[in-house]
């Protein structure tokens, strides 16, 4: 039976848990923190926990929503912005400083408003080159992806339709139904190293955003409204924004989301815990429904829950194999609402699995955590190099998960570069502060002095690694 990082929030026997789960690592190796419970005089009020429980399913809509304002407080809705450069060492990278940054593509964002009417996405000509974008509804779920995979390299246009608008396309025009009015747009283009960002950033220039009416001259009926003008906080970060609110703030913007961006039908069993909270869709949660002993379980709950999700998201997201943690199902989470937090709070914008797996680690084939003095080698054998449609990289980072000065410049190595294979058709990656030599340095991936860890990206991974029949190889210490 595969372990995997299910049933991430749980309530049984009285007391409420969140838990970052994994397969047990060798012994040598430290294990990754988990989120213990909260003290037992905190779950037995069975308000407590049901506040608890709401708040950790509501927490993607609501931070998804803070992300949406903070991102479009001087771009508006249905815009992109689009980063110009790769992440590289200098920290001005494309993954606005979040840890372990994509050297590999650069990234196209845009937060949708399906409220009034549809959004008329135009795809341009690719000319071949690998891209996809993610289409994330506002449950942090990908519920499609536009691509090479999917579509090609073609011109292509899309109406993005919300969950309520009743009318007609035209019928130059494909439809993608969305489950909700909010929609993150973010498209990854593949640019190999800056001498071919210009490139790339000439095909971002070719992707449009219009709304229906704006495309075809003719106004779209309307669906439910926007959610209220409100003050944005732009310095502060969404997670640390939600975090702060209080019961009465969290739920009230809650409830106010909901027509625009309902339950699903698998969703129902929390629909009667929502209720039984008190939450009315699109009212706020004011205070003559909210007692003060009321308000203060409720308080005490999302408190707990938010400890520890944020306790959760400090360990792992994925499946220990060889050493590496494998990420094979983000992006789409089912009724795994813990993952879904968690995964909203620690790695927002998740490619589906289709798209992207990601693996990394910090250990070596010993259990040993990896550091720069040593030299290592990751060998694939010819029948086990990493089974990609698109393309895969291996990127380092120091123990700040930042990528690594080095006088190459190189922060990423893998198929698109002109690698060295062995006779038998395997391949040798050396990993080390110091160059292999010059026969070897093809194949060098520079690393700090001290700690390292790497992530292992595979995109548009074939079928043997959705199945998880496929794993990396162990790192192994230089002999």
């Amino acid at each position: 039976m595969i372990p995997r990082c299910r049933n991430l929030l749980a309530v049984a026997a009285g007391v409420f848990f969140l838990t970052a789960c994994e397969q047990s690592p060798a012994p040598s190796v430290p294990p990754r923190p988990v989120a213990p419970a909260p003290p037992p005089q905190a779950t037995q009020d069975p308000l407590v926990r049901l506040a608890a429980e709401v708040w950790v399913f509501a927490y993607p809509l609501v931070v998804m929503d803070v992300m949406k304002d903070v991102a479009t407080a001087k771009t508006g809705v249905n815009t992109f912005v689009h980063t110009r450069n790769l992440a590289d060492a200098s920290g001005n990278d494309s993954a606005n400083g979040t840890v372990d940054p994509n050297p590999d593509v650069v990234f196209s964002s845009a937060w949708l408003d399906l409220g009034k009417e549809p959004v008329v996405l135009t795809v341009p000509d690719m000319h071949g080159r690998y891209y996809v974008v993610a289409l994330t509804d506002g449950w942090a779920n990908v519920f499609s992806s536009i691509g090479k995979r999917t579509i090609g390299s073609g011109k292509q246009e899309y109406a993005i339709v919300g969950p309520h608008w009743k009318g007609t396309l035209p019928k130059d025009i494909s439809a993608i139904k969305s489950p909700t009015d909010m929609v993150w747009v973010l498209g990854r283009i593949d640019a190999h190293g800056k001498a071919d960002v210009a490139a790339a950033a000439k095909l971002q220039d070719q992707f449009k955003l219009a709304t229906l009416g704006q495309r075809t001259g003719r106004a779209g009926k309307a669906g439910t409204t926007a959610a209220p003008g409100r003050d944005i906080d732009t310095k502060t970060k969404p997670s640390e924004q939600v975090a702060r609110m209080d019961a009465r703030s969290f739920f009230t913007r809650f409830a106010q989301l909901l027509p625009g961006n309902p339950l699903r039908p698998e969703d129902q069993a929390v629909a009667a815990k929502i209720q039984k909270l008190g939450i009315v869709e699109g009212q706020p949660l004011t205070a003559d429904k909210l007692d003060v002993a009321t308000a203060k379980a409720y308080d005490e709950g999302i408190r707990s829950a938010n400890a520890a999700l944020a306790l959760a998201a400090k360990g792992s997201l994925g499946e220990l194999k060889n050493g590496w943690t494998i990420r094979w199902d983000l992006g789409r989470y089912g009724t795994d609402y813990g993952l879904r937090a968690v995964s909203a709070l620690s790695n927002p914008g998740a490619n589906a699995p289709e798209d992207a797996i990601f693996a990394s680690t910090r250990f070596d084939a010993r259990g040993h955590p990896l550091d720069g003095a040593s030299t290592y080698v990751l060998h694939f054998d010819k029948a086990n190099l990493p089974p990609v449609e698109g393309f895969w990289s291996l990127s380092m980072y120091n123990d700040r998960h930042m990528l690594v000065a080095n006088p190459l410049e190189r922060y990423s190595l893998g198929s698109r570069d002109k690698l060295q294979f062995n006779s038998d058709g395997s391949l040798d990656l050396y990993l080390g502060s110091e160059s292999p030599g010059k026969d070897l340095q093809a194949n060098w991936l520079p690393a700090p002095k001290g700690a390292f860890n790497v992530v292992l990206r595979l995109y548009w991974p074939t079928q043997q690694a959705l199945d998880r029949r496929w794993t990396p190889p162990p790192v192994a210490p230089s002999s």
